[in-house]
């Protein structure tokens, strides 16, 4: 099966420091990937390098075979490579309505007839209610996204993702900040994720990303130090030593 999203020797340096040291990998259709290292090891400057926020100093950024290096965020997002963030970037006095639908017009090229208008478009109405619905959140949907629960706007912000219809969907840390309790939702939605939507998810929740990850990569000082099963990872020396520590010696684990 042809890559979906490849990168291809990405390097970028702030002051003489490699923070994205030759990094190259690949995904197919359907891979579930969790992308792991410790504080500093460049997990953030390689998410802004492949979504277009930041220009890498050497390598490529494929998309669908096609070369995205040059093209910039919104142009990455039009061609199916869309990102969440660790915190939620929601306007609070919006509804959850307003925001699948915004994406939905943005997704069609159809901005300027966004808000009240969209309520008049069936089609857009049935794909909000449809999203909503399949996340738990029909109930709130005309809600302001101030009068609802943090993890419930996590859920929106994958919502929201979800709109721009994704080929790649790039996950900063979605269950961040969501309380215990609602934890188990996040996981429910990770895993009603379309199947042959392409996921990469970075994530400190080790426990999470077990359940998640069919594929595990880990960054340490701006290079993959490993990129395999995640049955492997716990008994690799250089990721024992880098980052998992007492972790890769749990019983539940090993």
């Amino acid at each position: 099966m042809s890559p979906v999203f490849e990168v291809a020797n990405l390097r970028k340096a702030f002051g003489g420091l490699a923070v994205t040291n030759d990094v190259s990998l690949a995904m197919a259709p359907g891979d579930r990937v969790a992308l792991i290292g410790p504080n500093g090891a460049g997990k953030t400057t390689f998410v802004n390098l492949v979504t277009g926020n930041l220009s890498p100093d050497s390598g490529e950024v494929r998309l669908g075979g096609e070369t995205v290096t040059a093209v910039n965020a919104i142009g990455r997002v039009k061609r199916g490579l869309v990102r969440s963030f660790q915190v939620t970037r929601l306007f609070q006095d919006m509804t959850p309505a307003e925001h699948v639908g915004l994406a939905i017009l943005q997704r069609n090229g159809k901005t300027r007839k966004m808000f009240g208008n969209f309520l008049s478009m069936p089609d857009v109405m049935a794909e909000i209610d449809d999203l909503l619905g399949k996340l738990g959140l029909t109930p709130l949907m005309n809600r302001k996204v101030s009068e609802i629960a943090y993890g419930q706007q996590r859920l929106l912000e994958l919502a929201v993702a979800l709109a721009l219809k994704p080929k790649v969907l790039l996950l900063d840390e979605p269950a961040a900040g969501v309380p215990q309790s609602d934890t188990g939702r996040i996981e429910q939605a990770l895993a009603d994720l379309p199947g042959d939507l392409a996921v990469l998810m970075i994530e400190h929740d080790m426990d999470l990303v077990f359940r998640f990850a069919k594929r595990v990569i880990v960054l340490a000082a701006g290079a993959i130090i490993f990129d395999g099963l995640p049955a492997d990872v716990t008994r690799n020396a250089r990721v024992r030593e880098a980052y998992l520590g007492n972790y890769a010696n749990a019983s539940h684990i090993a």
